[in-house]
């Protein structure tokens, strides 16, 4: 007896940030809102019980935006791009600040609506997942309408879902028609749908590659299917070279992977300016404890120890830094974690100011094997220069 042809879905949230704080904030509905700015960018409740909205025109910094709702996409604001270049696009766009306690809730609220369909659910990110529907009954169209309202009741919100043979289609797919998408693929609709992409759209190729791609003629994807073999592997090497042709033609062998481990945990902040470590000492603690209190309560949270703790850096002339600790034991704990940080940053010379902080945690264990570690001594902590003699 053959085996049943896999349907595989990709489920991914419509301007999920964005998407959330409309739910806050109904008014700003239809409107161009960017998500990214900080506590300068709270609303103001005015005495009437109406709102005063922070403006990107006004944003001074060197933030990033993190979302945009789809009409602040309109005017080219992206996800990704430089707070002060956004402002340029989109001055009168309605600036909001990020609340990832807030997107980590609705990300447990969708997807415990589409755990009630089936378990068979591989976690992508707080906004996106893959869900094997191969053994769940009905029509994939009828199957897919029903998550999807099943994922607006628990949330408010709307999400774009495909269904397709793989996962490759279905990631792909789940584009297409956003947003509030609902799009089926099969080997058939490749030639129409797929290879008109440009090449960038698929997963795993690249700004780098598809500039590669782009050197030798090959702009979309059907380009690559019908691409030469031996070129590809002259410029990209045998075995991506053979996963380019593969994925062109819409092959995809991977498993929906229903519990995988997560390899480390890490929080990092990118300063709106850069900070001396001298001068500035007061931020950066206050920042390198937040982040290392935020990584310890993702770890309890998501029921993990770690024991190798690491520090991130990137200068102001954009050098970046990393060292790494091994702790004696394993541990959640938010003060252990700012221990280990502490030393990895003594062994880093504070000359520069600094752009960005980051920590992480990895060589994790779930909680529950951990054993008899023995527990951390607490103390007191200060971010300090590595040397003395340390000037700006």
């Amino acid at each position: 007896m053959s085996s049943p042809v896999r349907r595989i879905a990709h489920l991914d949230m419509d301007a999920f940030y964005a998407s959330v704080e409309l739910l806050r904030y109904p008014d700003l509905r239809g409107q161009a809102v960017v998500i990214g700015g900080g506590r300068n960018a709270v609303p103001e409740t005015l005495p009437d019980g109406s709102r005063r909205y922070a403006r990107l025109r006004d944003y001074v910094g060197r933030g990033v935006v993190t979302t945009s709702t789809y009409e602040a996409r309109a005017l080219g604001v992206f996800s990704a791009m430089g707070m002060m270049k956004a402002a340029k696009l989109a001055p009168d766009a309605i600036l909001l600040p990020t609340d990832f306690d807030a997107y980590r809730r609705y990300s447990g609220l969708f997807k415990a609506a589409v755990r009630t369909f089936t378990e068979q659910v591989e976690d992508r990110g707080i906004d996106e997942i893959y869900i094997d529907l191969t053994e769940v009954p009905g029509e994939p169209a009828e199957v897919a309408a029903r998550i999807k309202a099943a994922v607006s009741e628990a949330t408010g919100l709307t999400c774009s879902i495909c269904v397709a043979p793989n996962k490759l289609l279905a990631k792909i797919g789940s584009e297409l028609d956003k947003p509030d998408g609902l799009t089926l693929l099969t080997p058939a609709d490749i030639p129409r749908r797929i290879w008109p992409l440009a090449a960038r759209k698929v997963n795993g190729i690249g700004p780098k590659a598809a500039e590669k791609l782009a050197g030798i003629g090959i702009e979309t994807v059907g380009d690559l299917a019908e691409a030469d073999q031996g070129v590809l592997q002259t410029h990209f090497g045998r075995n991506y070279a053979g996963w380019l042709i593969e994925v062109a033609h819409g092959r995809d062998d991977r498993p929906v992977v229903v519990s995988s481990e997560p390899k480390s945990m890490s929080r990092e902040t990118t300063f709106e300016r850069d900070l001396h470590p001298r001068v500035d000492r007061p931020l950066l603690s206050e920042s390198f404890t937040r982040l290392c209190m935020r990584v310890g309560e993702d770890l309890r949270r998501k029921g993990y120890v770690g024991r190798t703790v690491g520090i991130k850096l990137r200068f102001d002339d954009f050098r970046t830094v990393t060292r790494d600790l091994t702790m004696p034991a394993h541990t959640a704990d938010g003060a252990a974690i700012r221990r280990g940080a502490t030393e990895c940053l003594k062994r880093i010379p504070l000359e520069r100011r600094i752009r960005l902080l980051g920590v992480r945690v990895s060589a994790l264990i779930p909680a529950d094997e951990q054993g008899d570690d023995p527990a951390p001594v607490q103390e007191e902590f200060r971010f300090e220069d590595e040397r003395p003699d340390a000037r700006e």
